[in-house]
């Protein structure tokens, strides 16, 4: 599989170009999922939900499934989170990945960057990331694109991957 990552401070843009981009490459036949990272705890079962209550009792793995969709929830009971690599070895096989996070992982990334952030660059000091996606005009040695140029950062992506 392809894995290519968005990555950026918060405030940036990132989950906005994901949604863009997932919306752009799968438009153009290509087969997407995406994989995010969560700095915070979260939950995507609702007390009270039968599965939700299977996990509370214990059980190690639950997966819900219905007509439309099937989920698969993991917990990880105190053990450390699984590394980028274990986590996409989950994943159905697709002709793209796009990992939103993970900034510190060596997969080929895109910076999502916005001025009135305040945060510096994160492109200028790691050489995985291969372009930014930038709001205001910059001077580095990496190409940059106009945030909202989903068709050109596309592109940019697919070459980088071959696709």
């Amino acid at each position: 599989m392809r894995v290519y990552g968005i990555v950026g401070y918060k405030n940036a843009g990132k989950t906005g170009l994901m949604e863009r981009l997932v919306t752009e490459i799968a438009g153009r036949g290509f087969s997407v999922s995406t994989l995010k990272h969560a700095h915070h705890s979260f939950d995507v079962d609702q007390p009270g939900k039968d599965s939700h209550r299977h996990r509370q009792a214990g059980a190690q793995q639950v997966l819900l499934s219905s007509r439309d969709r099937w989920a698969l929830m993991t917990e990880l009971r105190g053990t450390d989170e699984p590394p980028l690599a274990d986590l996409l070895r989950q994943l159905a096989p697709v002709d793209l990945v796009l990992v939103e996070g993970y900034k510190r992982d060596a997969h080929p990334k895109v910076e999502a960057f916005r001025a009135s952030t305040g945060n510096p660059l994160i492109a200028t000091d790691d050489p995985t990331i291969r372009a930014v996606a930038s709001d205001t005009p910059l001077t580095i040695d990496q190409p940059v694109f106009d945030l909202d140029d989903t068709r050109t950062i596309a592109d940019f992506i697919l070459s980088e991957v071959g696709l």
